[in-house]
């Protein structure tokens, strides 16, 4: 099972620039060990949404011909709690991309108010690791297969009318 931390794109400009968001509910099993008494998001999983958030803009902007993952938390600083009933946008920027890896800069805000500011890395492996093949089904980007597909759709969707093709 894999487990999708962001509900939707707001924002998509392709090679650029995303923001998505994920609402915050109690029905959500972790929040209820997460402490008892005081449900919050844990703070790793606010890097996971970031981090999905972001994989899928760099995926994008290579047209997810390489296969991306995570490499290196860069910075991760919180300013605030998330806790249910929240709405937190997750805003991902590219600083750099090259045929091995990528660089973003993330914040995650509620309300409009600063939680998190969290940069990462990720790598195009099939560029870094001396021609090793990696199974296709082993990644989240498969083609039909893959459990972001409506998500990759709202990205489509969104790009497209922020590109004015309707």
């Amino acid at each position: 099972m894999r487990w999708i931390w962001i509900d939707k794109f707001i924002e998509f400009e392709s090679g650029k620039h995303a923001v998505a968001i994920k609402n915050v509910t109690l029905a959500e099993e972790h929040l209820h060990d997460h402490f008892p008494g005081f449900p919050l998001m844990p703070e790793t999983l606010c890097i996971e949404a970031m981090a999905q958030t972001a994989g899928i803009l760099v995926g994008e902007a290579k047209k997810f011909r390489e296969k991306v993952i995570l490499a290196k938390i860069k910075k991760a600083v919180f300013f605030d709690y998330v806790k249910p009933g929240d709405t937190i946008k997750l805003d991902a920027t590219i600083e750099s991309i090259a045929p091995e890896a990528a660089s973003i800069s993330g914040r995650i805000t509620c309300s409009e108010k600063l939680v998190a500011e969290i940069d990462l890395m990720f790598s195009h492996i099939d560029q870094n690791l001396a021609g090793k093949e990696f199974p296709e089904e082993n990644f989240v980007f498969g083609t039909g297969t893959s459990v972001f597909e409506p998500l990759l759709r709202d990205v489509l969707s969104v790009a497209g009318k922020e590109s004015g093709q309707d």
